[in-house]
This record gives C-alpha cells, structure tokens and sequence, in this order.
C-alpha cells in the first residue's frame, strides 16, 4: 500500500471512530451481498464479454452532534470478485466525511474533511473495470473565531489539502489555503459575509506539464432560511496566476446560487448555478449535510465510479440545474434537468459542454416492498474533438424488508451509448440479486 493510500485509510478510520466517543453519536450500517451478471463488462461496442461477479461489502453512516465534536460521515466499501479470473478483483471504497472539534469554544476549531471515491482513468474510454482508479483529497486545518465589533464577526481559517490518485500521477498534489471572512447575523435568518480566499496549489509530479498555480477568490455571500424558502448566493471576483510564463494570468466574474422552495409539504422546487474556476480536486469534494445516509454509487452492490475528469488542469465551469421533488406517503418523485461547459485553462482537449436529464421514481407497493425506478439521459460535446456521446440508462428495482434487519434487493439495469467516434459507444445489460443486514 503506497503512502497516500496509507493516508487516506487511517484519515478515514479516524473519521469513522472519532465521534464514536460521544454520547450523542449516531452510526447505522448495512452488510451486503449479491451476484451482478453483466452481458458486457468491458463497455465494448464490438465482442462483448459476459462476466459474472460476486459482491461483498460494508456501508455506514455516522452523525453526531455534540458540544465539543460535530462530525458526519457516510462510506461505502465493496469488493468486486469477477468470477473466472478473467478479470483482476477489485475493492472500491467511496467516503465523505467531515469532523469538528471544538478546542476552544466558539474561539478555535479543528477540522478534517476527507473524500475518497472511485474515477476513472480515461473519461472519454468506457467505464470498465481496467478504466478505474481510486482517489482521495484530504483537508484539515484550524479555524479561528473572533470580534470585530460594529455587529460584525470574524472568521480566520487554515487549511492544508493533499489530493491523490491511483494512477493518474499528474493529479496528485499539495496545497494551502487561507481565508479570512467577515460575518453579520442580520436577523435569525439572514446571515451576510465578505470572503477573502487564497489557494497555493503545487503538484508532485511535472513530468506531463502541470503548471502551479495561486487561486484568489473575493466574495459576498449572503445565506437566508426562511420557513419555505432557503437561499445561499454568492457574488465576486476571482483570479488564477499560474507558475509557468506561458500559463499566465486568468480571472473572471464569480457567482454560485441555490435556492429551494418547499412550495408545499410535499413539494419543493431548486435552482443552482454558478461560474467559477475550480480542477478536479475541488470537483471531488462534495459537502454533505447533516443526516445524509446515502453516497452517489456504492449502495449494496452498485456501482461505486464517479464521473469526474481525473487531470490537474483548471477549468472555468458554468453549471444551471433546476429540481423538482415531490412526495406523499408512498411515493417520491423527483426531477432534475441540468446544464454544463467546462473550459480548460491549458489543453482544450477536455473542452466540454454537457445536457443532462435525471429523474427518479420510488414507491411503496406496502410496507415491506418498495418498486424503484431511475432515468437518466445526457448529451455532451467536446468541442476541440469534434465528438459528440449521447449515453442513456435506465434501472429498475424491488426491494424487499423482510424483517427489522435483513432485506433483498434485485435490479435489472441497461444503458448504452452512441457516438460520432467509430468505436465509442456500446450497450450493456446487467442483473443483480442481493441481501443485505442493517443495524
């Protein structure tokens, strides 16, 4: 095990077990396993090879809210056993966590976020098992509270950040990052801050071109949670200057939003968007809230791989997305049209503009049974390859309680996409059959 991965376990364990010494700490887990047949394991659009796999594997979630520790945690781990040897066995481990101790209340914290998933190597090859790495992007540091006066606080933060992966050397890296905000309660509701970031990124390895680089971010922001409407929205300035002549300097307009209106009881509208420059690292770590018991992938036996293009270049990503949820007793419907163009500062190889449609179906067909639905379509484009990939995907699940612990849970799954590039697309047809023990 190389040193990183090193890392990335024992900040994980930490994660997991920290907050178990707590009163007021809540983990849940599920033990799983299944057997998943897939008619083209390997995403080819020519030969397809049927492989049969076995699925063990852990995931849990831990809460805890206390004076002192606040932390939540979500993971999942599964081992892949392609049965026949045809294939490498594979264990796949997806985290995201976060801890805060508070070494002096309401004057100093600690903090330590991780998140580990699963990448692959080449995002314009298909998602096959050769085509995986394992990544991880650690953050800790202080955060210093303090007075200002005038109705205003203070807020001086630290961070020291390693990002990893598996086989994409290029991205690994270390970084720094300093903040210093302002804030104001207006009203219990209404929170306005000014945010000054700096972020000093170096790479490990610069045998590919990587360029350093120093990241300036300055921002209002301004947060709102009413009884039906909740409102984060962000407005600045932001500049990268990269370390080598020929990168230059870069800067643009910063803007981020979400809102989300409960319209009614049972349904709610979201907006998000923004314009900012971010890379990879920073696409990987995805903030969680407090309660959340469920990863993207990896949930009792699927798939754990992500979707994020594993480089160590920055980007200028606009993204716009509107949601729409809806729920009663026995049903969750829910609805999600997304739009996205990323920009790359060095190569425009990964020049990309991406159409997206999602949406979900769950229902309670009785207390014990729950019929699942998920589709999702999406066009993407990268416009210096003149290429164009048009993917679909559809599953369709039943999930059986049959007592307080031990459910089963079987799928069929199809997906498939078409190109303009001779050879990139293909179809796919999996089954999975599973049990699972929750605590």
């Amino acid at each position: 095990m190389s040193r990183p991965t090193q890392l990335a376990s024992g900040v994980a364990l930490a994660l997991a077990l920290a907050p178990l010494a707590g009163t007021a700490a809540e983990f849940n887990y599920t033990l799983y396993a299944g057997l998943e047949r897939s008619d083209n394991i390997q995403l080819v659009s020519t030969h397809p090879i049927g492989q049969t796999s076995l699925i063990p594997g852990f995931n849990f979630s831990l809460v805890e809210q206390g004076a002192d520790v606040q932390a939540n945690v979500i993971g999942d781990m599964q081992y892949r056993d392609y049965l026949g040897s045809r294939f490498s066995s594979q264990t796949q481990t997806s985290l995201a966590g976060t801890v805060n101790w508070s070494v002096l209340p309401q004057r100093l914290d600690l903090t330590v976020d991780d998140y580990a998933s699963v990448q692959p190597v080449d995002y314009l090859a298909s998602d096959a098992p050769s085509n995986q790495q394992q990544t991880n992007v650690l953050s800790l540091g202080p955060t210093l509270h303090f007075g200002v006066g005038n109705g205003f606080n203070g807020q001086a933060e630290l961070r020291y950040l390693n990002s990893y992966a598996q086989k994409t050397q290029g991205f690994n890296s270390q970084r720094g990052m300093a903040a210093l905000r302002l804030l104001r309660q207006l009203n219990p509701t209404d929170l306005l801050s000014f945010n000054a970031e700096q972020r000093h990124v170096v790479f490990k390895n610069h045998d590919q071109g990587n360029a350093d680089y120093n990241s300036t971010e300055l921002y209002s922001r301004y947060v709102s949670k009413l009884a039906k409407l909740d409102i984060d929205a962000a407005l600045g300035w932001s500049r990268i200057t990269f370390g080598q002549a020929n990168h230059g300097t870069e800067t643009s307009p910063l803007a981020r939003l979400s809102l989300t209106w409960h319209a009614t009881d049972r349904s709610a509208f979201g907006v998000a968007g923004s314009r900012q420059y971010s890379d990879a690292a920073e696409g990987l770590m995805q903030p969680i809230t407090p309660g959340t018991t469920v990863l993207t992938g990896g949930i009792n036996g699927d798939s754990n791989t992500g979707s994020i293009t594993v480089t160590s270049e920055v980007y200028l990503e606009r993204r716009a997305e509107v949601n729409y949820s809806y729920r009663t007793a026995r049903l969750l419907f829910t609805v999600a049209p997304r739009y996205s163009r990323l920009t790359y500062s060095g190569s425009p190889t990964f020049n990309q503009t991406a159409r997206e449609f999602r949406a979900g179906l769950d229902y309670n067909l009785s207390p014990t049974a729950i019929l699942s639905g998920y589709f999702e379509k999406e066009r993407r484009s990268y416009q210096t390859q003149d290429r164009k990939d048009h993917a679909t995907s559809y599953v369709v699940s039943l999930t059986r309680q049959v007592n307080v612990h031990w459910s089963w849970r079987a799928n069929f799954s199809r997906r498939w996409r078409t190109s303009n590039v001779p050879g990139a697309g293909f179809n796919e047809n999996r089954v999975y059959v599973g049990v699972s023990y929750t605590r």
